[in-house]
């Protein structure tokens, strides 16, 4: 039967709270640079620096964030910013949904700290991880992204903005590198490899075989991709081949 956190020892929980930290290392280390960009970007566009820092704090979510203050910048509507948003960052619910069924804890504001950390690197973590069946090793996990991104973030806005431009420009592709370097490694489980598979044929069926018909945008693509190719491997592969 599994442990509920609350009956773990607290220099238990500790332990557990720093190997969810040491395992985000890696995450931190390359979300750092990302968010520098971001602040450079943010800069670059005269946006007050209060919004730049909230928008790491109270979103922290490096695409929308990305995209928002594009947006922002060419005078979109707050309805339209919203909305894309939302579609862009729709896969979380999914994210949440699957961590929340492989944390063996009850506490509910300990679900609600977590979900709101979740992030596409924090996600590929914890779900190869089997030391994220604990709810405080996910809490660390995210919470070293957490402070790594708004540390970077304070960089790019007040620190950075004298770097040369070609480095400035080279941060954009740190977080695509190490998105590459933490999903590999958990593809050398099958099941793990043919749900990523799959995920691919139907993104690139949608992009070839529909969108040229029936416009559908990029995150709606995502969503269904995922949608579809988690559902076929939930029901294929039982959860002790995944684990």
């Amino acid at each position: 039967m599994a442990t509920s956190i609350q009956s773990t020892s607290p220099s238990s929980q500790q332990s557990t709270f720093r190997a969810g930290l040491r395992a985000g290392i890696p995450v931190a280390i390359g979300y750092i640079p990302i968010a520098i960009a971001f602040g450079l970007l943010a800069k670059s566009f005269d946006l007050p620096n209060a919004i730049t820092l909230s928008m790491s704090f109270f979103i922290f979510a490096g695409a929308s964030q990305f995209i928002t203050v594009q947006l922002l910048m060419t005078g979109s509507m707050y309805w339209e910013i919203i909305l894309t948003t939302f579609i862009l960052n729709s896969r979380h619910f999914l994210m949440s949904a699957s961590l929340s069924q492989r944390i063996e804890t009850t506490s509910r504001k300990l679900l609600a700290t977590i979900a709101f950390g979740v992030t596409d690197e924090t996600f590929s973590i914890a779900s190869t991880r089997k030391e994220a069946r604990s709810g405080l090793f996910v809490l660390g996990l995210n919470t070293i992204a957490f402070l790594a991104w708004n540390i970077g973030t304070w960089i790019g806005v007040f620190l950075a903005f004298g770097l040369p431009g070609t480095l400035q420009a080279s941060m954009g592709i740190a977080l695509y590198a190490m998105f590459i370097g933490l999903l590999v490694p958990s593809l050398t489980t099958r099941p793990v490899f043919f749900v990523a598979s799959f995920a691919i044929m139907i993104q690139a069926m949608l992009h070839w075989g529909i969108t040229p018909f029936f416009p559908i945008s990029d995150g709606i693509r995502i969503i269904i991709a995922t949608v579809v190719a988690a559902g076929i491997g939930a029901f294929v592969f039982k959860e002790e081949q995944v684990t």
